[in-house]
């Protein structure tokens, strides 16, 4: 199959308060995308004859308006590599739906539009009628499955593998963009040198050394790369998921703990005693519907999150990272009589006692 590249989007470089240490900036790069464990990822497919937009038609120059739907063989696709995904046991579970406003993922199957998708929680920025997701080639074709194991990775928040500090790869870069220029891909200059030629920050990779055999690395023709040497032949990654793609998802989403269910802790103060990397859940049942404060307090380096369980899973509301200062992670969400929520409390470095506390009033 002749090589067809993701087509990420370029994105604005996150904005951080001056002044932050080089670990805690780190921190910040590594987790901005990952989801929360425990999270339900509900994915939708559009359908509807009205859902499409237009595009460039690739060498032509003209433009055309294309739908977003989907063929049943191409959607069943999709959902086999969810399964895939979800097989290997992780903490966070993919559900289908059929109403867009309850998907955090929403995919589209625009020809013409190249494969790619919104990376982790970038997801939850696009507009409601908007796609994460879009699988532009025929998932059918042989060896073509890889295309959605690979954008799925990134609904997960996993960034492209050849574009890691660490792989030591060195392109020949006008040939690169010569070979994307032209079909399938028909890539511009800008959009090469964003998914292929430029470096990512180290604390944005998968893992702690690159991996060549992994569903985030893309095919290269000879005479791409140039070093290491053994590549110059080209690179044919196997287009499956790689024991290093298992360890990495599996350390940002263990599988959850059945026998440790949350504490009902409703609208007063919880103080945890959390080590770094741990999380407590609280649940939250309010007396009245209004608006509500949730902070958190103490000299630590926490996220706060509220989720409102539907249907007995949790829905992501607001969330806000405290900053590792005392008194500064408030969130204010209006919670409706009735209905139960969820309070995490994910501590990422201990600071001074390690200690914190939340509190919803």
């Amino acid at each position: 199959m002749t090589a067809r590249y993701c087509s990420l989007p370029r994105q604005p470089d996150p904005t951080y308060a001056p002044g932050l240490a080089a670990e805690r900036l780190a921190a910040l790069l590594g987790g901005r995308r990952m989801w929360l464990n425990g999270t339900v990822l509900h994915y939708y497919f559009f359908d509807g004859a009205a859902d499409g937009s237009v595009i460039t038609v690739p060498a032509t120059g003209q433009t055309r308006r294309l739908p977003w739907a989907g063929a049943p063989e191409q959607r069943e696709v999709v959902r086999d590599c969810f399964r895939e995904w979800q097989d290997l046991g992780l903490g966070v579970t993919f559900a289908e739906v059929g109403d867009r406003s309850e998907a955090e993922l929403r995919i589209g199957f625009q020809a013409g539009d190249g494969s790619w998708s919104a990376i982790g929680r970038d997801a939850l920025c696009a507009g409601l009628n908007e796609r994460t997701m879009n699988l532009g080639w025929d998932l059918t074709a042989p060896g073509a499955r890889a295309i959605a194991l690979h954008e799925i990775g990134h609904a997960l928040g996993m960034a492209h593998e050849h574009q890691s500090p660490l792989a030591g790869l060195h392109f020949d870069d006008e040939a690169v963009y010569a070979d994307l220029a032209g079909p399938p891909n028909h890539f511009s200059r800008d959009t090469t040198y964003v998914n292929v030629l430029r470096k990512l920050d180290a604390s944005e990779v998968n893992g702690s050394v690159w991996d060549p055999l992994s569903i985030m690395e893309a095919p290269f023709a000879p005479g791409l790369i140039l070093e290491p040497e053994q590549y110059r032949r080209g690179m044919e990654p196997p287009g499956t998921l790689s024991p290093a793609d298992k360890e990495f998802v599996l350390r940002w989403y263990p599988p959850a703990d059945p026998t440790a269910p949350p504490a009902l802790v409703p609208f007063r103060s919880a103080p945890l005693r959390l080590g770094p990397g741990e999380q407590a859940d609280f649940t939250v049942e309010p007396p009245e519907t209004r608006t509500y404060t949730v902070r958190t307090f103490g000299e630590c380096d926490a996220v706060v999150v509220v989720f409102e369980e539907r249907e007995g899973e949790p829905r992501f509301l607001s969330g806000r990272d405290d900053g590792g200062a005392p008194h500064n992670a408030t969130l204010t969400v209006r919670l409706v009589k009735g209905r139960r929520y969820f309070v995490r409390v994910r501590l990422y470095s201990a600071r001074g006692s390690g200690e914190t506390a939340v509190m919803c009033w």
